[in-house]
């Protein structure tokens, strides 16, 4: 694996999806690889541009366990530049202390302590289930068992759930490193051998989580043995999300969907059934979203494949920003209607 010639990587911001992945995965790569880099436009492509609150989080975060030096790091801005020294293994306590998610800022920092030269606790508070980020069950059940499989051994422990928008969670990972990730592929999921769906509430009526089970007990075909309830005390609230687990013999995938102020019930979980239905159907072993999440560190093992569903806008971005940082060749080819195969390699000159 080798990095790409030159001592700063420029980075637009603005480029594919244009928010706030192509900072995170160039947070993790430039710690991992040791090299600085200048990123404009950051969050261009979002409503409110530049650096919120959780943005700065990670940049913090990264700098601590890298010893790295950086400009432009205020709120609002969209100009950064980062500049690591070495990786510090150890332990580390960050507070969003909003709902920010807790699961985008370990994005930023994973990677580097998969692979630095001693073990390392990370405690983390905000948000632990949040929109458009992987929630705690995502977390430990889909994305590390992977990980530990590449050679590391990671556990996270979730010490009390934060929802969107209260926050007020936090969780634990502990972090035995590899010295190097090994490569695989995953091209199978294997037979089902459990699946289930939960209605979690927390500070909100009972009849929403009811409502949820009953649309997907009925989308899914599932009987009452597959369908929980779990009411969380008030005071974490308020808060709702669906999550749908499928285990299988090589993979396990997760499914969610978060309820929202003026949002059914029932639209909430018909949104996360369909994404189980489609990914039971197409039969692949990794969904759309978790694609997106093992290019980094399959690119760091120097290789690898997985089959998925077409890959998103969030996959084919952080794809051109590892090449910023990297040799590497990755390819996403068509394999049927729904079928895709994504294969990284080194790239050789």
């Amino acid at each position: 694996m080798r990095s790409k010639k030159g001592a700063l990587v420029l980075i637009d911001g603005a480029m594919g999806e244009g928010g706030g992945q192509i900072l995170r995965t160039s947070l993790a790569l430039s710690l991992c690889l040791g090299k600085p880099f200048r990123m404009v436009n950051l969050r261009a492509r979002r409503k409110k541009p530049g650096f919120r609150h959780q943005h700065l989080v990670c940049v913090n975060a990264a700098a601590k366990i890298g010893g790295a030096r950086i400009e432009g790091a205020t709120l609002g801005s969209q100009e950064l530049m980062f500049a690591p020294t070495t990786i510090r293994p150890g332990h580390y306590h960050f507070d969003i202390g909003t709902a920010g998610s807790t699961t985008l800022v370990l994005q930023s920092i994973l990677p580097a302590l998969l692979i630095a030269n001693g073990p390392s606790t990370l405690i983390l508070e905000g948000g632990t289930h949040n929109p458009f980020a992987p929630p705690f069950d995502f977390l430990q059940q889909v994305f590390l068992p992977i990980i530990n499989r590449m050679g590391p051994k990671v556990e996270a422990r979730l010490e009390r759930p934060g929802y969107y928008p209260k926050g007020g969670g936090r969780l634990s990972v502990t972090i035995q490193p590899a010295k190097k990730l090994k490569a695989f592929c995953l091209h199978e999921r294997g037979k089902i051998l459990e699946q289930r769906a939960i209605a979690t509430v927390a500070g909100l009526p009972r009849h929403i989580a009811q409502r949820e089970i009953g649309v997907i007990g009925q989308k899914l075909g599932w009987g009452e043995e597959c369908l929980y309830i779990k009411e969380e005390p008030a005071d974490m609230g308020p808060g709702n999300i669906v999550t749908i687990e499928i285990k299988s013999e090589y993979i396990s995938e997760v499914f969610t969907g978060f309820g929202e102020r003026r949002v059914r019930a029932e639209t909430v979980a018909d949104k996360a059934a369909k994404a189980a239905l489609r990914y039971l159907a197409a039969g692949v072993p990794v969904c759309d979203h978790l694609a997106d999440q093992l290019l980094l560190p399959f690119a760091l093992a120097g290789g690898g494949s997985y089959n998925t569903l077409k890959p998103t806008l969030h996959t084919m971005t952080n794809s051109e920003v590892l090449k910023l940082f990297m040799d590497i060749e990755i390819s996403m080819d068509r394999i049927s209607k729904d079928i895709w195969q994504i294969t990284l390699s080194q790239a050789y000159q």
